[in-house]
């Protein structure tokens, strides 16, 4: 199963510690090896060009970032996995490294899984018997 995280955070005014960039990139070879990460990149802030395209009531809307939420999604994950405990295990250790190396940094990880086409039965695209 696929899933996506979604790392949500308020960062202190300092940037990102370099010891904390280091583990970060060692737990990413480490999910790499194993096979299980399948991409990951950060996220700019939603006021350095994010658009929100918004349908409500039937009317479309356009609204430029950055957006009101108090935390921004500033990195993203997509990983294969074998079930949902495995994936809170890898967003745990993630969002442990930037409590432990950069202190004031508060968020959160939002984990999401991703649809497949063994979520559709029959109806999924290239389904058996389906030209």
């Amino acid at each position: 199963m696929r899933y996506l995280m979604l790392l949500h955070g308020n960062p202190p005014p300092t940037p990102p510690p370099a010891d904390l960039m280091e583990a970060i990139m060692t737990l990413g070879e480490e999910a790499t090896r194993a096979g299980v990460l399948l991409d990951t990149q950060g996220l700019a802030p939603s006021g350095a060009g994010g658009v929100r395209v918004e349908l409500s009531g039937g009317r479309l809307s356009v609204t430029d970032g950055p957006f009101t939420e108090t935390k921004e999604i500033i990195s993203y994950a997509v990983y294969e996995l074998r079930s949902r405990a495995e994936a809170v295990e890898w967003a745990t250790r993630f969002v442990t490294l930037h409590r432990d190396l950069w202190p004031g940094w508060e968020g959160d990880c939002e984990i999401r899984r991703v649809f497949g086409p063994e979520d559709f039965g029959d109806q999924a695209p290239g389904a058996p018997g389906e030209q």
